[in-house]
Parts: C-alpha cells; structure tokens; sequence
C-alpha cells in the first residue's frame, strides 16, 4: 500500500512536528520536563528498591532531584570499626549500570581497602562489576570491608600488613586513629 499525500498535507505535517519540538523545547527551559537517561531511570528504580542495613544511611546533598550524586552514611554495628561513621559519595556516570558509580569516602580513615585519600579497593567496583548489580550491592559491600577488612587486596599497604601480621595492634590502630589520634605519620580527626 502506498500512502500518498498533497503539498498542502505534506506541509501541514512539518507545521505539527515543528510545534511538537518547539513545545518540547518550552516544556525544557520552563523545567517541566525533562528526559531522563537509561542511567538516571536505573539510579531511581535502584534507589526506590534500596534495603539498607539498619547502620546505613543515605542522603541526596544536591537535593532529590539529583539521584545521580547522593551519599550513604555507614555505621559499623560490629568488628574494628564498631561505633564509627564513615560517609562515603557516590557519582552516579550516564553509562550506569554499565559503569559502575564512582565512590569515594570522605572519612579519613585507617583501613586496608581505603587509601587516605578515600579511594575505595571493592572488586565490585573494578574488575567484577557487572550491570546486574545495582546501588544496594555496593553499600553491602562497603558495610562488609568494615566487618571483615580484607589484608590480602589492600590499597593502604601498612594497614594491611598490620592486620595480617598482628591483628592486636592493628585493633589499637583502628582505635586510635577513630578516636582522633596519630597512627605512624598520619594525624585522624574524631
């Protein structure tokens, strides 16, 4: 079948599809619409799904409408790291959930897997991340390197070796460094 149309329809059907994209247009300046990325729809079905250990927190600095940047509070409720808070940010790329977030942590702390300048080592977050996982996956995943630290994949290497080779004082360590104090040549604020 072969659909054939006047000048005059033809015309008319520019006129419409141009008042549509400038109606589109308008709706965006005015912020009444706004399209949102598979990445953005993702963060938002990931977070309205979000089963957080009771020690966990999240928080949106830049508002709710920004589901892209937000920040998760961990509370360890047990091992080294019991009574502390740690915060961490997460930055959420538009190729999300076939990147995973960029995740730093805010809080100075003396940990194997996290660098004094809050680089997080998480496999999750490197080399074994896969698009199934999702924003929940990773906050376990933190909330577990403060249970059981991990020695043997470290990106602070002095803690590491500390609590592979003697977890006693790598306990004191935790302690004195959470409680505001110097471990080695590092100061830690409370």
């Amino acid at each position: 079948m072969v659909l054939i149309l006047s000048t005059g329809t033809m015309i008319r059907l520019f006129k419409v599809k141009e008042k549509q994209k400038e109606e589109a247009k308008n709706a965006n300046r005015n912020g009444s619409f706004k399209k949102q990325s598979a990445g953005e729809l993702r963060v938002h079905k990931d977070i309205s799904e979000l089963n957080l250990p009771k020690s966990c927190t999240i928080s949106f600095p830049n508002g709710k409408d920004d589901l892209m940047a937000f920040e998760i509070t961990i509370k360890p409720d047990e091992g080294y790291y019991m009574g502390g808070k740690f915060l961490f940010t997460f930055n959420v790329g538009a190729t999300y959930p076939q990147e995973a977030p960029k995740v730093k942590c805010k809080t100075k702390v003396y940990h194997p897997n996290i660098d004094l300048e809050g680089n997080v080592c998480l496999n999750i977050l490197r080399e074994d991340w896969k698009p199934v996982l999702n924003i929940n996956t990773i906050v376990y995943g933190l909330y577990h390197i403060f249970t059981e630290p991990n020695h043997e994949d470290p990106l602070n290497h002095e803690a590491a070796g500390v609590l592979r080779d003697n977890p006693k004082v790598f306990k004191s360590n935790v302690r004195t460094a959470m409680g505001g104090g110097r471990v080695g040549d590092t100061y830690f604020t409370k």
